[in-house]
């Protein structure tokens, strides 16, 4: 198994890409450990992740609170290790022209989705820089490369997951760290769903498919897959890398 006696922490696991690949690395042998600022749907991975036979633990948290972040990979360290960090979470915002995004959805787009990063490797990276061995995968966008017309806010974030990635994979390269991201088309998620229609989702849903070459939306198993694989020891030569997992949607 490929993550067999390995410990991986990820964030915004409550959900989504988070949660799928937190039960996939469960599968694969992984002491899971589960953060996410929404308690129910955090407690809820952790019990699936039991339930099929799985270890996890799980924090409420914001990754917002630098703090109590580093609490929470420092106890995890300290308690089994920590081999792979997964910084997942993250939010979008209402599509609308750049000038007329307000600053505080600006503020909070950037800081949940780039300085929650920040927050998570700055805990983590001391604590594999020590062992001299680990992963670190995060969750950027197909935005953050071809940025994305009415999500100014959103593809800023991720632009800067990037580029922050490439940072730290140079830096933590002589250290035996790798660091790469993914960058997911539109996956089928909370993210993208809950504030639309119900009843005008799977029309609209059909709609953005026909941009796809492979005739559909992502699946969030598609990205955790993809997480799954950076994060194992298969990749072990391949650092300082943005995934794309967009079911050709940037090649068409």
């Amino acid at each position: 198994m490929r993550f067999d006696g390995e410990t991986v922490f990820i964030t915004g696991g409550g959900s989504g890409i988070g949660r799928e690949t937190a039960m996939r690395c469960a599968e694969e042998g992984a002491d899971v450990v589960v953060a996410d600022v929404d308690r129910e749907a955090v407690e809820e991975t952790t019990d699936a992740i039991g339930e099929a036979g799985g270890k996890a633990s799980s924090y409420e948290l914001d990754v917002r609170d630098a703090e109590a972040l580093a609490e929470a990979i420092d106890t995890t360290a300290e308690e089994g290790g920590i081999d792979v960090l997964v910084n997942n979470a993250g939010i979008s915002h209402p599509r609308s022209d750049m000038e007329d995004v307000d600053i505080e959805v600006r503020d909070r787009v950037i800081d949940i989705n780039t300085k929650g990063v920040w927050n998570g490797c700055r805990a983590a990276i001391p604590h594999l820089k020590d062992q001299g061995s680990g992963a670190i995968v995060n969750t950027a966008s197909l935005a953050g490369l071809i940025g994305m017309p009415g999500g100014a806010a959103y593809s800023l974030s991720k632009g800067a997951v990037v580029n922050f990635t490439r940072a730290i994979a140079a830096e933590l390269g002589s250290h035996g760290v790798r660091a790469n991201a993914v960058c997911p088309g539109v996956v089928e998620t909370p993210l993208v769903t809950d504030d639309r229609d119900p009843e005008e989702w799977p029309d609209l849903r059909d709609r953005m498919a026909e941009a796809y070459p492979l005739g559909r939306l992502g699946r969030p198993e598609d990205v955790a897959n993809a997480v799954r694989f950076l994060a194992s020891e298969e990749a072990a030569w391949i650092t300082g890398h943005a995934l794309v997992v967009d079911g050709g949607y940037s090649c068409a």
